[in-house]
């Protein structure tokens, strides 16, 4: 017969951990809010850094030596390539980091396969203590992150990675992360952040002529490193939403299991103290009896 001293420890040990996880679970809601509206608020900037650059880069002439308009367009046969892999810095939160993780080993082993050497940036504390235990070098480290990060982080790392690129130590700069796409679903996606690719600047759609001043070469001087600046800020931003939509359903899919659990619990206490006091009244009867 099971202890209902036990039981009664065991439920409330669960009920317990109910209320951490379903204040996890709000806290979580509270900060996707804030981070969907950031994400938002970052797509008109987009739209329109990108459609002014494909105004710019139909603006400037091929170059006769067949060089590119700038170095961050420069493409080159892959022999060193760089992998920035973006986790979360805290758990609870399903396999939001071990699908990242996963994501960058599979890309690891293609490239070496192919004869490209490696190197990563991991950005988030989950990703630099997973790396930290292999043989892949890190180029750069940045645990904890996400406890407090905005453009100007992501400007510092997007322009390390840059002169890295330019210089020639690496070829092409990838990026690992989790694409937000709704509460229910983050997707884990391998995006290329450098040589940039013209096609992927977008068009200007309203078909707005501009007269650009200065020049076109000197603006998209400008403007190409503030592009790679911000598309590893809008990485961050999804990355940081798709965790708190992450922990939010883990913290949701835990409280619905204690509750499961706590249910599963108290049908047993109860079966367990309506035996023990079947079995009393049925000592008390024999004793009755054995006296008659």
């Amino acid at each position: 017969m099971p202890n209902l001293i036990d039981i009664r420890r065991r439920i409330r040990s669960v009920k317990s951990t109910q209320q951490i996880t379903k204040a996890m679970k709000m806290v979580a809601a509270s900060k996707l809010r804030r981070s969907q509206e950031r994400v938002i608020a970052a797509r008109p900037y987009a739209a329109t850094l990108g459609a002014t650059l494909a105004s710019v880069t139909g603006r400037i002439p091929p170059r006769e030596d067949g060089a590119p308009a700038h170095p961050l367009l420069a493409q080159r046969e892959e022999k060193k390539v760089v992998l920035v892999v973006v986790t979360g810095d805290k758990g609870l939160c399903g396999a939001f980091n071990t699908n990242v993780n996963r994501a960058a080993g599979a890309f690891v082993r293609e490239k070496k396969k192919a004869g490209v050497e490696v190197s990563l940036v991991t950005l988030g504390r989950k990703g630099t203590d997973f790396w930290k235990r292999r043989t892949v070098p890190i180029l750069e480290a940045r645990p904890g992150l996400f406890q407090r990060f905005g453009y100007d982080t992501a400007a510092e790392v997007a322009r390390s990675l840059a002169a890295r690129f330019t210089q020639g130590e690496v070829d092409a700069v990838y990026v690992v992360f989790n694409e937000f796409k709704s509460v229910i679903s983050q997707i884990v996606g391998v995006k290329r952040l450098l040589p940039i690719e013209l096609g992927e600047l977008g068009a200007n759609e309203g078909g707005t002529d501009y007269i650009f001043e200065p020049g076109p070469d000197v603006i998209l001087g400008r403007l190409l490193p503030r592009h790679v600046e911000f598309q590893l800020f809008r990485v961050l931003l999804e990355s940081n939403a798709a965790e708190n939509a992450a922990r939010m359903t883990a913290m949701e899919s835990a409280t619905k299991n204690a509750g499961e659990m706590i249910d599963s619990l108290t049908l047993t206490y109860n079966r367990a103290r309506q035996a023990k006091i079947t079995k009393e009244l049925i000592e008390i009867v024999s004793g009755a009896e054995a006296l008659k």
